[in-house]
């Protein structure tokens, strides 16, 4: 016989089963549940799809399609397995590869550019993003994107490769075009082109889109796309146009630019400028210059026909960094103003 017990009044209403000696005990004046019986306590069983409406923090019970219990967190929302650790919000950046730069025409677009930073923005004007949270103990995958290849006349540059954390995909940038008629290539941020042909569009949320080249003499191409700003059209037939420049962020504690767009090229004058963030150079004369390693710049387009090649993108990164000491593990680990922040320069995992 079990034995409810409610303030000072004790009432035997209980029966269980297999257990004659146990007591459950009630004490709703003090807030008190305690059991003394030496079997088990059964919890609600049910699946995902079965959890409370409207569940309140303190509610646990076995999730029959995972096969594990589990209790609501109110902090974040969510139901967390007892395995795992209470959840934590992590800030990221997130840039994936950049396209490579064309043949003689356009600038290799950025790799797309994400962040949860707060006061900071996203690429292709966009605000930051929620932070995300994470469960202690839990394995993320990282994967840093690399940077396109260029092209050599008359071929288009190779698409930048996305990079990505969790559920947070940042998608690569669209490479250069030669000087023909064929479209550059959609993006993070969109690749620059050439005469009679036509840019790269941005992803909304990551980047702008690229630029086109004048139709006159020596087939000067438009810059790249940024994740700051749309690569910028060729001022003359004697020069490609800038890469649009990429946005700043301070997540490791200093003012950095990342993802900006690959230059433009012309069959002779001056070259142009890759945008401010990692964007390579387009050339006027051989080879564009590469986007610069773990910023997701684009290539700079090539110069003089059949002189040498478009520069390749620049390799993405994925920066991650929460308030407090360390917590978990992976990639380059430092710290700056209150924050542990961990740096992915190459693929990998985040255990936290």
């Amino acid at each position: 016989m079990s034995t409810i017990r409610a303030g000072t009044t004790t009432t035997t209403a209980l029966q269980t089963t297999g257990d004659t000696s146990g007591n459950i005990v009630l004490q709703p004046d003090s807030g008190v549940a305690s059991i003394s019986a030496t079997g088990a306590l059964t919890m609600p069983v049910g699946t995902t799809a079965q959890r409370p409406a409207s569940p309140a923090t303190g509610m646990i019970r076995q999730n029959s399609t995972t096969g594990v219990p589990e209790w609501y967190d109110s902090v974040s929302g969510s139901w967390v397995n007892f395995s795992d650790g209470p959840p934590y919000s992590v800030q990221y950046v997130v840039v994936a590869g950049g396209g490579g730069g064309g043949g003689t025409a356009g600038g290799g677009g950025a790799g797309g550019y994400r962040s949860s930073v707060t006061g900071e923005s996203s690429g292709g004007g966009a605000s930051a993003e929620s932070p995300i949270n994470v469960n202690s103990g839990v394995i993320y995958t990282v994967t840093v994107g690399a940077g396109g290849a260029g092209g050599g006349y008359p071929t288009v540059g190779t698409q930048g490769s996305d990079s990505a954390f969790s559920s947070i995909q940042s998608l690569g940038g669209g490479a250069g075009n030669h000087a023909g008629t064929v479209a550059a290539m959609n993006g993070g941020s969109g690749g620059g082109t050439g005469q009679a042909s036509t840019p790269g569009s941005g992803t909304t949320g990551q980047g702008y889109a690229g630029a086109t080249g004048n139709n006159t003499a020596n087939y000067p191409g438009g810059g790249g796309g940024g994740a700051g700003a749309a690569g910028l059209v060729s001022p003359s037939n004697t020069q490609g146009g800038n890469g649009g420049i990429g946005v700043s962020s301070s997540i490791n504690g200093s003012a950095t630019y990342r993802a900006g767009g690959g230059g433009g090229g012309v069959r002779g004058g001056s070259d142009s400028s890759g945008g401010t963030g990692g964007g390579g150079a387009g050339s006027a004369t051989t080879n564009g210059t590469n986007g610069t390693a773990n910023t997701g710049g684009g290539g700079g387009s090539m110069g003089q026909t059949g002189a040498g090649v478009g520069g390749t993108g620049g390799s993405g990164v994925v920066i991650l960094r929460y308030l407090g000491s360390q917590r978990g593990t992976g990639g380059t680990v430092t710290s700056s103003g209150g924050y542990t922040i961990h740096t992915f320069t190459s693929s990998g995992t985040y255990i936290a």
